[in-house]
């Protein structure tokens, strides 16, 4: 047999979508899907929020040593309410997606548009930022004395309050609680305010099939709405007991651990697509194991 000559390969071509048009994979590369996009940004920052917090309470967790810098609770405050309040501007804006496309479904595509909902993404964002930076300028530009010790498992901002010292730690206080509560409350008021024109525009729809059809199109935004809000109100609104401070760190724990990764589950429960994949891939699966 003669002997063949083979050259070493360093690397390898993917053609994959070589073969499209050009001026096609820009759109193929943008989510088409206003929804989507709002989905991807609340999971990125519910992704994110739970990693400014949680590897360091793991870490804690295995260790003898508690302590952190004065630098790393600034950042770790400033990440967490960042994220946090990213968070609660795109479930408004996610309702305000829901109230255009029931109450204005044939101006949907115009109000809608990709480049509109890239930049209600992008100002949710710079709102979060700003209001993350906002809070923890005014509270790390206090004076902290006394006991170093923060009851709680991260930089949590009330349990930090508690440690500051000076004459105008009380107005402070109070203006830090107002700017948080403003912009959640903001939030809050103005999602309802958008289910209350869906609500409206759902009871003129003559059959009920249709109002069904029509309002669980809004069950998985709804039921985020209602778990995002929740847990903080009954961590902050309980009454305080002899067994608050374990309580609350382990309330506190849920929300920030356990609460992030419901959203990608309810919304993708409510999709019929990922359904239907889900059920299909279940349905090949049990064939395969019966045969």
């Amino acid at each position: 047999m003669p002997a063949q000559n083979y050259s070493t390969m360093s690397e390898f071509i993917l053609f994959g979508f070589s073969a499209f048009p050009q001026q096609l994979l820009p759109v193929l590369f943008l989510l088409h899907t206003p929804m989507y996009l709002f989905l991807c940004a609340l999971s990125i920052s519910e992704i994110l929020f739970t990693v400014a917090i949680t590897p360091r309470m793991l870490a804690d967790l295995l260790s003898t040593h508690h302590s952190i810098t004065f630098v790393s609770c600034a950042g770790q405050m400033f990440f967490s309410f960042m994220f946090g309040f990213t968070h609660s501007f795109l479930l408004m804006v996610m309702g305000y997606d829901r109230y255009v496309a029931i109450c204005h479904p044939l101006r949907y595509n115009v109000l809608m548009s990709p480049h509109d909902c890239a930049r209600l993404v992008a100002w949710t964002w710079a709102g979060g930022s700003v209001m993350g930076m906002m809070v923890t300028m005014i509270v790390f530009h206090l004076s902290f004395c006394g006991s170093n010790v923060i009851h709680h498992f991260a930089c949590h901002v009330l349990s930090l309050l508690k440690l500051a010292c000076g004459n105008k730690t009380s107005s402070v206080i109070m203006g830090v609680m107002l700017v948080c509560v403003t912009a959640l409350i903001g939030c809050l008021l103005l999602i309802i305010l958008s289910y209350v024109f869906i609500v409206a525009a759902i009871l003129r729809i003559p059959s009920a099939e249709g109002r069904h059809k029509t309002f669980s199109t809004c069950v998985s935004h709804l039921t985020v709405v209602v778990t995002h809000y929740s847990f903080p109100s009954l961590f902050y609104l309980k009454p305080k007991g002899f067994h608050s401070m374990y309580s609350d760190a382990l309330m506190a724990t849920t929300y920030t651990v356990f609460t992030p990764f419901l959203s990608p589950i309810i919304f993708s429960l409510r999709n019929k697509k990922l359904k239907n994949a889900i059920n299909k891939n279940f349905y090949r699966k049990f064939c395969l194991l019966s045969s």
